[in-house]
């Protein structure tokens, strides 16, 4: 069967069209198409198919999916072609079968091509992909929000093959037979500068330099007159470089959109030594990597615990760096961690979009899509990825990058030879180091000379060691510490330790690992021994002075002299200034001594501390960034616990960004040791941070452990926040339908507890929500009953911002003159309780109602004065909001220049911070620009 969805939706069997039902029906298939060979879940596809929410998607799904399914059988396939799954519905597709997979891999094959300089075949794929389009894509179709995005991009890189395809003609100088192509698509798409340049390039290659002259002040024009922009800087060096007369040079291969690269690689180990076969079979892959055609190269390096995986996977990382000058992503996936669950994959796919700079607000829903990006971003790049400790083959198979260019280094405990069958991954089983390699190791870290006067010592260190390099690594550093020592007593001290375990009776290895860091940990005083027990009781990646100095109940000065102590017996890494990780083998075996060491009440009073610690500074920094929020009651911190000093919002965001991960750690430590009120309390000091930093995702699960928190303590008025937060979070991501679910749960929990502010804040959010969808009565209703509720309770805070909503929702359903009464209100209280926030964004409200009622100079004032506020209080979002509305306002008012002027500041700031809202600032100003040139036109 040929399913088609570059053009009008088409189903072909042996050569005959399949009638597929009506528009609704055919749109079903189409955003399973769009997603062949997965599972589609009805909300996606209700999402996919209608531009509003209907009343049963469900049952609309169903009887469609039913109808497409018998059309399908009716032509000759066969009930396998499309099913129901568990959460959803699945089209299969083989290979060769849908002509947007055939695009794509032939684009793939075009751009590997090129990359190569075989520019012939480059152009013969580019030119069999671009063939398979007959028009925009589901063109006819009736399709929902959920599609447009992906729509989008389809005809993004259709446009973006176009490019190459030209680029990949000119590089054969077929100059002449590339213009009329180009002078069409430029035509269409007159914003793509890459475009512009194609055509310049070719004019010129032709001998028409004049015509490419001309060509770049046609587009100097077009970009001017529609963007108010002059062209980007190599549109420009093109331009200078034909009027000197020097040969353009024409780009050999795709070009990676200009970003900062990541460099994520841990830093090299000094003193690296031995590994050179290893070293040798790796470099090996790197160079068979060159010659695959479209296969992402894969190395998977398995070994036994402390044998020196992550070292030499590091350390080969750096010696080719510069190999991929796109960038290098690292991740620990902590797959054998004792003390953290493995790193879920979409939790890497995240962080590792951070890296390439997708910012959080912007990270689809989805884990799908997610990693769909992830690949995107990759595709076409020569990008390393380190995915170190990986808990077996399913955990890595979402964070490999789909195209070549790649390259993929994985280390385990396990053996993956599955991502041997499935990716055709070079395996790489790593051993101890032989005796030569292990006295390298030794000789680089204490000195030849040392390790040379007492062969003997040396090579019974090297036996007791088993030649595992972590076991090598600590004998080492104490030998380093004690340097007038002879290394024959070491060697006692090793002979001892090993009396106590049995290292050749097949224990794992890690009982060797043990059995030397027990040797070190008993080198320790009192003091800085229970402080490295009690390390292994931390949730976080790593923790700060203060941290430690709340974990162990000592001092802060106490605490930073421990840590310097363990730092220097290589026990504690300060992996960044005041910052101090442990390796998750140290870890594990912190924490096995502090189960043998320490009593339970213990561990139990360092356990509360520590999250203590974490409640209190967090708290602490939430009222600096939000001083305005209702504060949570907390009992006092106890006397042993430190909070970290925080005096202005700038250091508190910085401590929130800093401590994130060790924050939803300790959310996650509190829920699993059944610490209630840690679990329900902690989550709640996050919301204004995760919230405006856009970590929506992180917002959601922490509320979501808050929740069942609040319902083990009882807590209905912290189970009913929960509920709104959760809403909250759910609204930021899209899912309305649920969001409002728990919003009304908030509600109703708040009126069964008779809680006025309770029920107004969840009616503000109900409010916010209904906003969000334009349906601006049920939101006015919300807003006003809101505001009944703020009133009751004497609530003056609450009262002022909802007088604000009621006020703008009636300005949004035309009832201006009861409006700007409701906001002035508003205005009246933000300025005597001092809520510059406030104040802000209620002027922005009284500057619209101003601007429908045509009093354009008043609103110009309020505007002018919320956009000061929002300057002084670093409120980038505001500062837009403002800026856009002065737009408008002096555009109505017949002043274009003025309007022209608060967009395209406006604009530049949304293109800073990469917000979703700069197109629509755009098409503001390419409106403008088009009315002046028709005005300059009549005049």
């Amino acid at each position: 069967m040929e399913f088609r969805v570059l053009g009008p939706l088409e189903v072909r069997h042996a050569g005959t069209a399949v009638p597929l039902g009506g528009p609704r029906q055919r749109a079903v298939l189409a955003a399973l198409l769009l997603h062949a060979n997965e599972v589609v879940t009805a909300q996606r596809l209700a999402e996919a198919v209608w531009e509003a929410p209907t009343a049963s998607p469900e049952s609309n799904l169903r009887t469609y999916v039913a109808g497409l399914r018998s059309r399908l059988r009716r032509a000759g396939a066969d009930d396998s072609r499309l099913v129901t799954e568990t959460g959803g519905y699945l089209v299969r597709v083989s290979p060769g079968e849908l002509d947007v997979e055939t695009f794509h891999r032939l684009v793939d094959t075009a751009r590997q091509a090129q990359s190569t300089a075989d520019f012939a075949r480059a152009a013969r794929c580019y030119q069999d992909a671009l063939r398979l389009w007959r028009g925009a894509p589901l063109d006819g179709l009736p399709v929902g929000a959920g599609l447009w995005a992906e729509l989008a991009r389809l005809a993004e890189h259709r446009l973006t093959a176009i490019d190459q395809h030209a680029e990949a003609r000119l590089a054969l100088g077929e100059h002449d037979g590339v213009i009329s192509e180009l002078r069409r698509v430029v035509l269409q798409h007159p914003l793509h500068e890459n475009l512009w340049a194609r055509l310049m390039l070719a004019l010129c290659g032709a001998g028409r330099t004049a015509e490419a002259l001309q060509t770049f002040q046609d587009a100097r024009r077009v970009l001017r007159d529609q963007l108010g922009a002059e062209p980007g800087s190599e549109l420009q060096e093109l331009h200078r470089r034909i009027l000197r007369r020097e040969p353009p040079e024409i780009p050999a291969g795709p070009r990676a959109e200009p970003a900062t690269a990541p460099r994520q690689l841990p830093s090299d180990v000094r003193g690296f030594a031995g590994r050179a076969d290893e070293l040798a079979r790796l470099d090996a892959v790197l160079a068979d990597a060159g010659e695959q055609s479209t296969a992402v190269a894969v190395c998977a390096v398995s070994g036994t615990a402390g044998v020196g995986k992550t070292t030499l996977a590091v350390h080969w990382a750096h010696r080719i760096a510069r190999r991929f000058p796109d960038g290098q992503l690292y991740v620990n996936l902590r797959g054998f961690d004792p003390a953290e669950s493995p790193v879920d994959p979409a939790q890497a796919v995240r962080g590792f979009l951070e890296a390439l700079g997708v910012p959080p607000r912007r990270l689809p829903a989805d884990r799908d899509a997610q990693v769909s990006l992830y690949r995107s971003l990759l595709a076409g790049t020569r990008t390393l990825v380190v995915l170190d400790n990986a808990r077996d083959a399913a955990q890595v198979r979402p964070l490999l990058p789909g195209s070549a260019g790649c390259l993929v280094v994985v280390t385990s405990r396990t053996d993956l030879s599955a991502l041997a069958v499935t990716e055709g991954a070079d395996l790489i089983t790593l051993e101890v180091l032989t005796a030569d390699e292990a006295r390298r190791v030794l000789s680089r870290r204490l000195g030849a000379d040392r390790v040379g006067a007492e062969p003997d010592a040396v090579d019974e260190i090297i036996a007791r060691c088993t030649g595992l390099p972590l076991a090598l690594a600590v004998v080492a550093a104490r030998a380093a510490g004690h340097p007038r020592r002879p290394l024959a007593a070491l060697a006692a001290e090793l002979r001892e330790a090993a009396g106590s375990l049995d290292m050749f009776e097949g224990l794992d290895t890690a009982t060797d690992v043990r059995a030397v860091l027990s040797w070190s940990y008993r080198t320790l005083g009192t003091p800085s021994a229970r402080l490295f027990r009690l390390l292994g009781l931390h949730a976080g990646p790593d923790l700060t002075v203060p941290a430690a100095a709340s974990l162990s109940g000592v001092p802060v000065p106490v605490a930073r002299r421990l840590l310097t102590e363990l730092n220097q017996a290589h026990l504690v890494t300060e992996h960044l200034p005041g910052r101090y990780a442990m390796h998750d083998l140290l870890r594990a075996h912190a924490a096995e001594l502090a189960g043998t060491t320490d009593t339970e009440a213990e561990r139990g009073a360092a356990l509360r501390r520590i999250l203590d610690h974490y409640l209190h500074t967090a708290h602490t920094a939430d009222r600096l960034l939000e001083p305005h929020r209702d504060p949570l009651r907390l009992d006092a911190a106890p006397t042993d616990v430190v909070r970290t000093e925080l005096t202005d919002p700038r250091q508190a965001m910085t401590w929130f960004r800093a401590e994130r991960r060790s924050l939803l750690a300790a959310v996650d430590q509190a829920t699993d040791l059944g610490m209630d009120r840690h679990a329900y309390e902690l989550p709640w000091t996050l919301v204004t941070f995760l919230d405006r930093q856009g970590h929506w995702h992180d917002y959601l699960a922490t509320q979501q452990a808050a929740l069942g928190a609040a319902r083990q303590l009882a807590d209905r008025d912290g189970e009913a926040r929960a509920h709104r937060f959760i809403g909250n979070a759910l609204g930021r991501l899209g899912q309305d339908e649920a969001a409002d679910h728990h919003l009304e749960q908030a509600l109703a929990l708040y009126a069964e507890l008779g809680d006025l502010v309770g029920q107004a804040r969840a009616r503000r959010a109900l409010c916010w929500s209904a906003g969000q969808r334009g349906q601006h009565a049920e939101a006015l209703h919300h807003s006003a009953r809101a505001l009944e509720l703020f009133r009751a309770a004497g609530h003056r805070t609450g009262e002022a911002r909802a007088l604000n909503a009621v006020g703008w929702y009636q300005a949004m359903l035309g009832e201006y003159r009861s409006a700007l009464v409701h906001c002035e209100q508003a205005l009246a209280i933000h300025r005597e309780l001092g809520s510059r926030d406030g104040e802000a964004s209620t002027l922005d409200s009284v500057g619209y109602i101003h601007h429908r009622l045509g009093d354009h100079r008043r609103a110009t004032d309020c505007y002018q004065r919320a956009l000061a506020i929002h300057r002084e209080l670093g409120d980038r979002n505001g500062e837009v909001e403002a800026l856009t509305h002065l737009g408008d306002t002096h555009h109505a008012a017949g002043d274009q220049r003025a309007a022209r002027d608060a967009w395209q500041r406006a604009l530049e700031i949304l293109d800073e911070i990469s917000h979703v809202d700069a197109e629509s600032i755009r098409a503001k100003l390419r409106k403008a620009h088009a009315s002046a040139r028709q005005g300059v036109a009549t005049r």
